[in-house]
């Protein structure tokens, strides 16, 4: 059975295998939303982009971005000039939990910071 550690909240949980990260965190105790989005999120169907984790190690152990993934980080933030543009060409290990399945070990920081000034935010 893989194995998912929450590096914030210090949480080392199994998971059965294909199973997806929001469901693992929901199971756990761990909490992956944040203000409203504790109420108002999209239920994990994709939509809503406020279940973003960070894979820490281990990303070779997650199923690769689905369209779903894509189209989220392109389309559906609210500041298009911005936010598109650093989410178009996110960081390889920024996943959306409800839509990442885990086949292994892996280690996820929950609330991940954006790196609003970082070396890829304007290439």
């Amino acid at each position: 059975m893989p194995k998912v550690n929450f590096v914030n909240e210090k949480v080392t949980v199994e998971a059965q295998d294909g199973e997806d990260i929001r469901s693992v965190a929901r199971k756990n105790g761990v909490q992956l939303y944040s203000g409203p989005h504790k109420v108002l999120n999209c239920m994990g169907m994709g939509m809503c982009g406020s279940c973003n984790v960070a894979v820490k190690s281990g990303s070779e152990n997650c199923t690769p971005r689905n369209f779903r993934e894509r189209i989220v980080a392109k389309w559906l933030t609210p500041l298009p000039l911005l936010l598109g543009k650093i989410l178009s060409n996110p960081d390889k290990d920024v996943r959306l939990a409800c839509q990442s399945k885990v086949h292994g070990d892996v280690d996820i920081e929950t609330h991940p910071p954006i790196n609003w000034h970082g070396e890829k935010f304007w290439n």
